[in-house]
C-alpha cells in the first residue's frame, strides 16, 4: 500500500487571520472605481471595443439597437405574405424540432370556399411560450414556408406568465408582413 504523506498547513499571522489586509485592498479597488465613475473617467459605454460595443452598457439609457450583429437571433414571430395570407401551413415541424418544447400548434382546416385555399390546413392555434424559448433559431431553419423568423427584438417583457405566452394573433402582429420572400425549393432547381 502507498504511504500517505501529510502536508503541513502554513501558519497565519494575526493580520492574516483577521483578513484586514484583504479587506483594505478590496475597499481601495472599490473606492478607485467609485472616484473614476464620479469624475467620468471610467471605461463605460463611451469607449468602444473592436466589435463596436461598449465595455459596459448603461442599459435603460443606452441600447444595442444601432450595434446589433447581423447574425443576432431575437424572439420568434409569424409573418404573412404580400396578399396578407398566413404563410404557416401547420406542418408542425417547428413544434417537433423545438428543444425546450416552447411551441404548441393546433392544426385547423381551411374552408373549401376560401379564395386562398392553397393548402389543406392552417394553424387554428399557434402559441410560443417565451419563458421557455431559448432563441436557438431551429424553428426558423426548419420552416419550409418561411412563416416563422427570429426578429431583432430583445425587449420581451410581461407582468405575468400568461403575458409571456404569445398566441397566433400576437405573433402575426409583431411579425407583420414580409415582402419578397424567396421560395427555398425554387432556388435548388
Amino acid at each position: 500500500m502507498a504511504e500517505v504523506k501529510k502536508l503541513k498547513r502554513p501558519e497565519l499571522n494575526t493580520g492574516e487571520k483577521l483578513y484586514l489586509v484583504a479587506l483594505a485592498k478590496g475597499a481601495m479597488v472599490t473606492l478607485k472605481h467609485a472616484v473614476k465613475s464620479v469624475t467620468g473617467k471610467s471605461r463605460g459605454a463611451d469607449s468602444l471595443n473592436s466589435s463596436g460595443l461598449g465595455i459596459t452598457m448603461q442599459y435603460p439609457e443606452q441600447r444595442w439597437d444601432d450595434h446589433l450583429p447581423e447574425h443576432y437571433r431575437g424572439a420568434p414571430a409569424l409573418v404573412t405574405d404580400e396578399q396578407d395570407r398566413e404563410r404557416c401551413v401547420s406542418c408542425q415541424l417547428c413544434e417537433f424540432i423545438c428543444p425546450p418544447k416552447a411551441i404548441k400548434i393546433t392544426p385547423g382546416e381551411i374552408p373549401a370556399d376560401d379564395q386562398w385555399a392553397k393548402v389543406e390546413k392552417r394553424p387554428k392555434e399557434f402559441d410560443i411560450d417565451m419563458t421557455r424559448c431559448i432563441y436557438c433559431g431551429m424553428c426558423e431553419e426548419v420552416c419550409p414556408e418561411q412563416a416563422i423568423y427570429l426578429r431583432k427584438e430583445y425587449l420581451i417583457t410581461g407582468t405575468s406568465r400568461e403575458d409571456m405566452v404569445h398566441n397566433k394573433a400576437k405573433l402575426y402582429e409583431i411579425g407583420g408582413k414580409r415582402v419578397g420572400l424567396v421560395n427555398k425549393w425554387n432556388e435548388l432547381k
